[in-house]
């Protein structure tokens, strides 16, 4: 329970300020039940572990849902700012993917999206209950492998924890869009040759995604950039950094 308070607490604060509606993610009704099905095949092993994984987890350190709670929370809010793109049928937003893998490790950072991306589809009309398992597979695991890979890869070449926070999210944002452009190509392509209609999404995106991934990027590197000023202690318990390098 403890995971979905601080969304749903959200969500009640949200209706406070309310604003003209726009369709997130991947819109219900955009992929067909044949494509729709095999994305949430797709993505339910990952939730499946991303589950598993907390329970261990909080198993050996009562904080740890609350880390969950709080990550889901800040998933929610920084996904619900869309900018919509009428030529693809979706919208670009920032992700937030990018920086909950590297805090809590991409298993867990699905599961934080499935649970943001469920409440967005069913209170705010934000993406879909049908297409919900291709916005997980776009957004949580690619957005969040994407992120911690990209993090780990530049920190092991001596990169600062702010320069692969950068790197980090922009290709983490860069990355959901590419699937999310794949899917819908695949799914909406029908006959015709998937490539050109691939491309066309793609470059539907561009005007919006293209600054959006430099803003996600920079978000990312002033979040880990502000956790280790102030509270270093927390980045070595999420082994994002070695004890050594705490200040």
């Amino acid at each position: 329970m403890k995971l979905i308070q601080i969304p749903v607490a959200c969500f009640i604060l949200s209706m406070f300020f309310v604003t003209d509606a726009h369709a997130m993610h991947i819109s219900e009704g955009i992929l067909p039940l044949n494509w729709a099905a095999f994305w949430l095949a797709v993505a339910l092993p990952f939730v499946a572990y991303g589950l598993w994984k907390m329970k261990k987890m909080s198993s050996i350190d009562v904080s740890f849902k609350p880390l969950v709670g709080l990550m889901t929370a800040v998933v929610f809010i920084i996904s619900c700012m869309p900018i919509p793109v009428p030529t693809a049928g979706t919208c670009s937003h920032p992700c937030a993917t990018g920086i909950s893998g590297i805090l809590l490790g991409p298993a867990m950072s699905v599961l934080i999206t499935s649970v943001a991306l469920l409440i967005q589809a069913l209170f705010l009309a934000h993406g879909g209950l049908s297409t919900w398992g291709a916005d997980i597979v776009s957004m949580g695991v690619i957005g969040s492998f994407t992120g911690f890979l990209t993090f780990k890869a530049f920190r092991s070449f001596g990169a600062g924890i702010a320069a692969a926070g950068f790197m980090a999210g922009l290709f983490s944002d860069w990355a959901t869009y590419l699937t999310t452009s794949v899917e819908l190509a695949s799914g909406i392509s029908g006959d015709a040759p998937f490539f050109p209609l691939f491309s066309k999404i793609v470059i539907a995106f561009i005007p919006t995604q293209l600054p959006l991934g430099i803003l996600e990027g920079a978000m990312t590197a002033g979040m880990l950039r502000l956790l280790y000023n102030k509270r270093p202690d927390l980045l070595v318990k999420m082994r994002v950094l070695r004890p050594e390098e705490a200040i």
